[in-house]
């Protein structure tokens, strides 16, 4: 340990390393406070600029809905010193060259939760997560429009009225995806999550590479009507939060900081890995392991939790990788009651648990 670890260990505080200054996030999700991001950020390399629509005079990030805690837990307890260098430097490099992220690694090694300790880290609110599946289109993660619901909303009024009745308004019917939402003017990037891409089409990667390159898309239902309606009041993926779109373009000020999740399940298009940064995610060491478990299970202190974190550790390594909800799965039921040292349940209990993600 060094002079500067050694000093901070006996005074309490958790060691820290000698970050390169380079450096904004460091990976320990605790929140950066009293600095402004929009200043420390520097600008972008000039093939990475964004010029859209300048946001809002009261822009500020959506509050997080609760979903980081659960994801994270209430403790602080990563430190600089159990984060992985080449985290850290793959995550800053997305964030300067404002290129998306793609993270591969083992199921339950923490792939999606890294976009939720950058949010917690940077003050960067609410995370915006969209979910892929083998249905997924381009279209789904941009916008919706409800046509029906219109036709309706109008035939309804009609009625009321006993005559012509007046259009209903076109944004009251459009609501943004959350990678719609996630290219909205703002004066900070939003966090976008697109999880477990490797679900997804064939198509979809590339589907992608215009709005990762252009930073801007149309939504066609308000383009046709721009002449009218140059301004249009829509619905975000954030809950109870609208947003003004002109001339049916939505075209981002600042990029967001886009995370997406691969278990490694399929191979990628070239054109989009080029267009991206990639990072494997290995699985948890011993040390990290039990932040996880602190973070989570505040309190919660005992040999017999260090016990199970270290044969948890040790049966990982020998499967190839076990998902780390399941360390705390056993964890919670040990200091739950269920553990008695004299019972043999519980050592038939843990291993149904921690075994591999195979059916046999």
């Amino acid at each position: 340990m060094s002079g500067i670890d050694q000093d901070a260990a006996e005074n309490g505080r958790t060691p820290q390393r000698d970050a390169p200054d380079w450096w904004i996030y460091r990976g320990t999700g605790r929140p950066i406070h009293d600095i402004d991001l929009a200043q420390l950020l520097p600008a972008p390399p000039p093939w990475r600029s964004y010029r859209g629509d300048p946001p809002p005079e009261d822009d500020v990030p959506p509050p997080d809905d609760g979903e980081t805690e659960r994801r994270l837990g209430t403790a602080f307890t990563l430190s600089e010193l159990t984060v992985d260098d080449g985290e850290l430097n793959m995550v800053n490099a997305a964030l300067y060259l404002r290129r998306p992220l793609l993270v591969t690694g083992n199921p339950g090694t923490g792939k999606s939760s890294l976009a939720y300790r950058i949010a917690r880290e940077l003050g960067l609110g609410r995370v915006l997560r969209w979910a892929i599946t083998s249905h997924t289109a381009l279209s789904s993660g941009l916008y919706g429009y409800d046509a029906i619901g219109r036709v309706q909303a109008a035939a309804t009024s009609q009625a009321q009225r006993g005559g012509e009745a007046e259009e209903p308004p076109i944004g009251d019917f459009v609501r943004l995806g959350p990678l719609g939402t996630a290219f909205l003017p703002s004066r900070l990037p939003r966090v976008l999550l697109i999880d477990e891409l490797d679900k997804s089409e064939a198509d979809l990667p590339n589907d992608l590479l215009s709005l990762f390159e252009d930073g801007e898309f149309s939504i066609d239902e308000l383009a046709r009507v721009r002449n009218r309606h140059p301004e249009v009041t829509v619905h975000t993926a954030d809950p109870q939060r609208t947003a003004v779109v002109r001339d049916g373009r939505i075209a981002c000020h600042a990029f967001p900081i886009v995370v997406m999740t691969s278990n490694g399940e399929r191979e990628f298009p070239p054109a989009f890995l080029r267009r991206c940064l990639q990072l494997r995610i290995e699985n948890p060491d011993e040390e990290q392991l039990a932040a996880i478990v602190a973070g989570h299970l505040v309190g919660e202190d005992g040999e017999h939790r260090d016990r199970l974190i270290r044969e948890f550790a040790e049966r990982s390594k020998a499967e190839g990788g076990l998902p780390t909800d399941r360390l705390l799965d056993a964890v919670y039921l040990a200091t739950s009651g269920a553990y008695q040292p004299d019972q043999e349940a519980w050592p038939r209990l843990v291993d149904a648990l921690w075994q591999r993600l195979t059916v046999r």
